[in-house]
C-alpha cells in the first residue's frame, strides 16, 4: 500500500454499528460506545454501542414474542432454514472471513477455517427432525402407553468471545434455532462485525424475525441477559472467571447455564515421539493465531532431558522465522493481536517468566512490523525450564508463549497435567499405543489428542472441557447441544375403554 492510499484509509471515518431485533438493523440510544479496531493498522475502524438495559429488555422481548410460534413450526421446516443457511454461508465465507481478519487480526486462511467448522455445526443442525425424535413405548400397561418428547426452552442467550467471533456464534444460535427456541445473541465488543452479517443470513434464510437477535454491550448487557425472567437458558465462551461470575448469577436466577471457561493446554512429548511430526504440531497448536485460541498447546510437557533438548534446538529456529504480518497477505503465519491492551498483558506475562527464572530461548517482545508499525505486534515467545511453581504455567497468556516444562517419566506428566486447575484439551505424540492408551484413560481432561495437536471434535460430537474449563452440565453443539437447549418431557397415557375399574389408592407399577 503507497503513502498516500495508506493516509486516506487511515482518514476514513469509523462505522458506526446498529443492533439487529426483530429482524433489522436498531440504531442505539445508549450514550456509551466502544472503540473496534483493525490490530493490524493500530486504528479504529468502527464504533460499536454498549446497549442500555432497556434495548438488551426490547430484544429479549423479540424473541418472546417471536417464541410461540417458531416453537410451533414443524422441524423439518426449522432444518429447512438451517440448509440455506448452510448455502448463504458456503456463498459469503470470504466475505464473513474478511470481517474476521480486519477486526480479530487472524490470517486469512484462519479465518476461512473458523467459517468452515462453524458451517459443520450448522450442517449438523440440518438433521433436526432425526435428533428431536422422542421415545414411545407401547403398552406400559393395560391399555397405558408411554413416551418422551423434547420441547424447546424459550428464549436463550449467547455470550460470545473475540477469538471465534463467527464460529461459537455458530456453535450456539444454529443448534438453539433448530430445536424450537429463539436467540439473543451478546457479541465481543472488540469484534462484533462479523454478528451483523450473521443476522442478515439468519433472516435470508428465512428464520422469522424476532428469532435471532444480536445486542452489542459490555457487562452491563451481560447482566442484563443474567437478570431477565424470559432468558430460559444461557450459553457462554470465554475466561474462567467470567465463566463462574455467569453460571453463578445465571443458576441463581433459575436460568441453564454452560459457561466454557479458560485453559491451559498441554501436549506430553515421549521420548519416542516422531521430532519432526511433534515441532510442526506445537508450531501451529503453540503460534496459530497467535495464540488465542481456547484450544491452543501452551504447554509441551517433555520426558527426559534429551527430548526436551532436541525439543527446544528444533522449536527455536522455526519459532524465530515465523512469519508475522496483516492477516489480509497469504502466507503468513501469525497475525496481530486483538488489541493494544490485549498484546501489552502478553508481553507483561513475558516478563514475569524471566524475573521467575524460566529460560527465554526466543524473545518477540521486540517485534516490528516494517509495513505497519502501528498494530498490535509481538513476536513467537518460547520459554524452557519453566516449573510448576510460576505463574507463566499456572495462568492462561493467551498469546503467542510456548512453554517447556521437563519431567522425568510419564507418571510425572500425567500427575502434573492431573493437578492443573484447567482440564480443557491435551495431547500426547508417541508411537507407543500402550502409553497412548493409559494416558487416555489415566487423563483428567474433557478432550483429549493421540498424536493430534488440538483435538477440538467434531460437529456430530460434544466440545467441552473439565475442571474449571467447564461451568455446567453440558458440554457444546453436537449431542449435548440438543439435550441443553431442550427440556425432557414424559407422558403416560391410558385411553378409557368404557369399562369402569373404580379408583385405586396405591402407587401404579408395570402390569397393572
Amino acid at each position: 500500500m503507497n503513502t498516500e492510499a495508506a493516509s486516506a484509509q487511515n482518514a476514513t471515518e469509523p462505522t458506526i454499528l446498529h443492533h439487529f431485533i426483530g429482524g433489522e438493523e436498531v440504531a442505539s440510544e445508549s450514550e456509551r460506545y466502544g472503540d473496534v479496531y483493525n490490530p493490524a493498522l493500530g486504528r479504529v475502524q468502527a464504533r460499536v454501542p454498549l446497549a442500555t438495559t432497556a434495548e438488551v429488555n426490547a430484544a429479549v422481548e423479540s424473541a418472546a414474542r417471536a417464541f410461540p410460534a417458531w416453537a410451533k413450526t414443524p422441524p423439518i421446516k426449522r432444518a429447512r432454514c438451517m440448509f440455506r443457511l448452510k448455502a448463504l454461508l458456503e456463498e459469503h465465507a470470504d466475505e464473513l472471513g474478511a470481517i474476521i481478519t480486519s477486526e480479530h487480526g487472524k490470517v486469512c486462511e484462519d479465518a476461512a477455517g473458523e467459517v468452515i467448522r462453524g458451517l459443520e455445526v450448522v450442517e449438523f443442525a440440518c438433521g433436526a427432525p432425526q435428533l428431536l425424535k422422542g421415545e414411545f413405548s407401547e403398552n406400559i400397561g393395560n391399555g397405558i402407553d408411554g413416551f418422551a418428547m423434547r420441547q424447546p426452552l424459550g428464549v436463550v442467550a449467547g455470550i460470545t468471545p473475540f477469538n471465534f467471533p463467527a464460529m461459537v456464534p455458530l456453535w450456539m444460535a444454529p443448534m438453539a434455532i433448530v430445536c424450537g427456541n429463539t436467540f439473543v445473541l451478546k457479541p465481543s465488543e472488540r469484534d462484533p462485525s462479523s454478528s451483523m452479517l450473521l443476522a442478515k443470513l439468519f433472516k435470508e434464510a428465512g428464520v422469522p424475525d424476532g428469532v435471532f437477535n444480536v445486542v452489542h454491550g459490555d457487562k452491563e448487557a451481560v447482566d442484563a441477559l443474567l437478570d431477565h425472567p424470559e432468558v430460559q437458558a444461557l450459553s457462554f465462551v470465554g475466561s474462567t472467571p467470567i465463566a463462574q461470575y455467569i453460571y453463578e448469577r445465571g443458576t441463581a436466577n433459575g436460568k441453564r447455564v454452560q459457561a466454557l471457561g479458560g485453559a491451559k493446554n498441554h501436549m506430553l512429548v515421549m521420548p519416542d515421539a516422531p521430532i519432526d511430526r511433534t515441532v510442526d504440531a506445537l508450531m501451529g497448536a503453540g503460534y496459530g493465531s497467535a495464540g488465542e485460541r481456547c484450544m491452543a498447546i501452551s504447554v509441551a510437557v517433555a520426558v527426559g532431558d534429551e527430548m526436551a533438548d532436541r525439543l527446544v534446538a528444533e522449536l527455536k529456529p522455526r519459532v524465530e522465522k515465523l512469519k508475522i504480518g496483516p492477516g489480509q497477505h497469504k502466507g503468513q503465519d501469525m497475525g496481530p493481536l486483538v488489541t493494544r491492551e490485549h498484546r501489552d498483558k502478553v508481553k507483561s506475562y513475558v516478563d514475569l517468566g524471566v524475573e521467575e527464572g524460566a529460560e527465554l530461548v526466543v524473545d518477540g517482545r521486540g517485534y516490528e512490523q516494517p509495513e505497519s508499525p502501528s498494530g498490535f505486534w509481538l513476536g513467537g515467545c518460547l520459554f524452557d525450564r519453566v516449573t510448576a511453581d510460576m505463574r507463566i504455567y499456572k495462568e492462561e497468556i493467551f498469546g503467542p508463549v510456548l512453554c517447556v516444562v521437563r519431567v522425568d517419566s510419564f507418571d510425572d506428566a500425567v500427575n502434573l497435567i492431573n493437578a492443573h486447575e484447567f482440564g480443557n484439551g491435551v495431547s500426547i505424540f508417541t508411537r507407543d499405543g500402550d502409553a497412548a492408551r493409559t494416558f487416555v484413560e489415566r487423563i483428567q481432561v474433557g478432550m483429549v489428542g493421540v498424536n493430534i495437536p488440538i483435538p477440538v471434535p467434531v460437529a456430530y460430537h460434544s466440545f467441552g472441557g473439565w475442571k474449571n474449563s467447564l461451568f455446567g452440565d453440558h458440554h457444546i453443539y453436537g449431542p449435548e447441544g440438543i439435550r441443553f437447549y431442550t427440556r425432557l418431557k414424559t407422558v403416560t397415557q391410558r385411553w378409557h375403554t368404557g369399562v369402569r375399574e373404580g379408583a385405586s389408592f396405591v402407587m401404579p407399577t408395570l402390569g397393572q
